[in-house]
């Protein structure tokens, strides 16, 4: 089969293409899926260039960097596959599988829950740990996937939303928004962001967003009622929830926009992962903090449910031949546009 394979941590030469790669056969307990088409996402590009080793502590990586550990995971094994953004049709079934059906079109969750008694919290990462979906064929684990061939949305944008809706949903299920709730989302032009923006204003919340001013038209189109550009910050007190995906030097002036008892939930840090805290800004105001990377079964299952519903559609601004993936990946980082980039194999 033909795909990408990373060949290490580093730059976009890390990414080769290779048209000999064999084609995976499904053992017990999985299935074999044809990818369809498979989203571009922060957490592909930052393992890549092994931005989840702790000894990294910028915004950005530059040239190849000597980690050890930076997958989601802890160390990956080369070559991998990534692809943490799957639609696919199963094509065969391993042994003792029954479901999914062969021919339906499924997703899974990026972050996949394998617990254990020692370990309720524990998954592994498609693209990560195993191999994803930058390549024609993928296996995947029967129970991890989900069936979406009810979906009134075509391949290209349910491949855009595994990731970027999955860690949404999470992201606002852990902070427990309901309709009414006022939600400041941060970098909310993005794959992640526009799709809090979305989810949020689904389920009823009041939403704000921060927003470069040349995608302020997009946020507001997802259902953002109040669009802030990137340097303003929301007045203090005005918000019951954040959803932040910057992090950085206005990370305090965005927790400081909570009410008293507010809840904020962080699942990037694209603007920087070091920031600073006063903890008395924290316990004085009982605010509750949620890092948010595991998503429950029953938090996808209800998203798939939406999926499937149509309530919701994921914007896809470009699509690219997987053999691209570079130039999608450079245009993904140089934020060219808002929403979605997807890989067709």
């Amino acid at each position: 089969m033909r795909g990408v394979q990373l060949t290490g941590h580093g730059g976009p030469e890390r990414l080769v293409w290779n048209e000999a790669i064999p084609r995976p056969d499904p053992g017990p307990g999985e299935v074999l899926v044809k990818v369809l088409a498979a989203g571009v996402n922060n957490t592909d590009i930052n393992t890549r260039v092994g931005w989840y080793a702790p000894e990294v502590t910028g915004a950005t990586v530059e040239g190849d960097v000597a980690v050890e550990a930076g997958g989601w995971g802890g160390a990956l094994d080369f070559p991998r596959i990534q692809g943490a953004d799957l639609c696919g049709r199963v094509v065969a079934l391993g042994e003792g599988v029954t479901a999914p059906a062969i021919g339906a079109r499924v997703i899974c969750p990026t972050s996949q829950p394998e617990p254990t008694a020692e370990h309720p919290v524990r998954f592994r990462v498609i693209g990560s740990e195993y191999d994803g979906a930058f390549a024609e064929y993928c296996v995947v684990p029967a129970h991890q996937l989900y069936d979406v061939s009810a979906a009134p949305l075509s391949d290209v944008e349910i491949g855009a939303m595994p990731c970027a809706f999955g860690t949404a949903f999470t992201l606002l299920h852990r902070a427990r928004v309901t309709s009414g709730d006022r939600v400041l989302v941060t970098g909310a032009s993005g794959g992640v962001g526009l799709a809090a923006v979305m989810l949020a204003h689904h389920l009823g919340a009041d939403v704000t967003a921060q927003a470069a001013a040349a995608k302020a038209d997009a946020v507001r189109a997802a259902g953002a009622g109040r669009v802030l550009g990137r340097g303003e910050v929301a007045e203090a007190g005005s918000v019951d929830v954040v959803v932040d995906l910057v992090g950085g030097p206005h990370w305090r002036a965005v927790l400081n926009a909570l009410r008293p008892g507010g809840r904020y939930a962080v699942a990037g840090a694209i603007a920087g992962p070091m920031v600073e805290m006063d903890l008395r800004e924290v316990y004085l105001r009982d605010l509750s903090l949620f890092g948010c990377t595991y998503t429950a079964p029953e938090v996808f299952a209800g998203l798939v449910q939406i999926i499937n519903s149509g309530a919701v559609r994921p914007l896809v601004s470009n699509t690219y031949p997987l053999a691209d993936i570079a130039r999608a990946q450079a245009d993904f980082n140089a934020k060219m546009y808002p929403g979605k980039l997807v890989l067709i194999p």
